[in-house]
């Protein structure tokens, strides 16, 4: 064995020289934590597509009513009723302004001898509908970003003191939370119209009394948590105060859950302003959102179903696009969904 041992070359037996330098080299980059959510956010083609068609539809809110040379408030009773038209598709036989009358199918445009364009057509009172989806559309986005930041400023306050100061303090809080969500959002609104009249200025101060409770109560839930985690008590013990600690150690970490419970707060939002517009609670004439276009609609749609089906199609657009973000979102920011 020692003869066999003599004969392999000593450059074989000795170990290979280690370069300290290349074996403390890491393989993978290092990620931000913003930067690691947003590789996986962008992995999820639903929430990617969800929010183009989202700022779309902000974008067309925006210079929808624009858009179109009729004022979406002007009154022409002699377009009434009238079905869309679109130039260049009439062409295609699709949105030529063809409807059924008494079983036959009959181009209106045509016979009342118009060459005007009304790519949604017209409602009741021959106001184009174009320009009145889109500003209802602006009305209902209002909506959700009110209740956006209203759950951002006072959800979130209310849920870091209450779950940061805890004892006796969070307990009073948390009985003053218990007794405004005992009270449904419609009662609040209908209370609101008894004191001023029915419109955006009610909901808007109805969504304020009680719109954050969720918020608050997800928020207080992860701050009680958090708050007894070891790089917390560390900065305490380094002589941090209570709004350092705050701001700079829990309100990051709660980042993901306050971005994701905001996106799922939005479609609620638009939802209970189009049910309250609805009803005849929200919005009223001539002002126009989502709901009030769908309940105007609703009455005649099995003549002219255009009137219905375009706001529907804009509302579900936007709470489906909503959901998908959000589901996307809490893939995202979830550590446990990390490669």
């Amino acid at each position: 064995m020692a003869e066999m041992l003599e004969k392999i070359p000593k450059e074989l037996l000795e170990p290979a020289p280690m370069n300290h330098g290349e074996s403390e080299v890491i393989s993978k980059p290092q990620l931000s934590f913003a930067k690691d959510a947003w590789l996986r956010v962008r992995k999820n083609k639903g929430a990617i597509i969800s929010l183009v068609l989202l700022v779309l539809i902000i974008l067309m809110a925006i210079i929808g009513p624009h858009l179109s040379h009729y004022n979406p408030e002007t009154q022409n009773l002699s377009h009434a009723n009238l079905p869309p038209r679109i130039p260049g598709l009439e062409k295609m036989g699709i949105f030529d302004g063809s409807q059924k009358i008494g079983g036959v199918e009959t181009n209106v445009y045509k016979e009342q001898h118009l060459k005007d364009y009304y790519w949604f057509g017209t409602d009741g009172l021959g106001r184009d509908l174009f320009s009145r989806v889109w500003l209802g559309t602006r009305v209902s986005l209002y909506i959700a970003f009110l209740a956006a930041i209203i759950d951002m400023v006072i959800g979130v306050t209310y849920g870091l003191i209450s779950g940061f100061k805890g004892g006796q303090v969070d307990n009073v809080m948390q009985r003053i939370l218990e007794v405004i969500s005992g009270v449904p959002n419609l009662i609040v609104v209908i209370l609101m119209l008894l004191i001023m009249k029915p419109g955006i200025l009610s909901i808007t101060i109805a969504m304020v009394i009680t719109g954050w409770i969720g918020m608050a109560r997800v928020v207080r839930g992860q701050v009680l948590k958090l708050k007894g985690q070891e790089y917390v008590m560390a900065s305490r013990t380094l002589g941090a105060s209570n709004g350092r600690i705050l701001i700079k150690h829990l309100l990051p970490n709660l980042s993901g859950v306050i971005i994701i419970n905001t996106m799922f707060t939005i479609p609620s939002a638009i939802f209970f302003e189009a049910f309250l517009s609805f009803i005849g609670i929200g919005l009223q004439a001539p002002n126009a959102s989502l709901g009030t276009l769908i309940e105007d609609g609703y009455k005649t749609f099995q003549f002219l179903p255009h009137l219905m089906i375009i706001p529907c199609l804009v509302i579900c657009i936007i709470l489906v696009a909503c959901n998908l973000i959000g589901d996307g979102l809490r893939d995202a920011f979830d550590p446990k969904m990390r490669d």
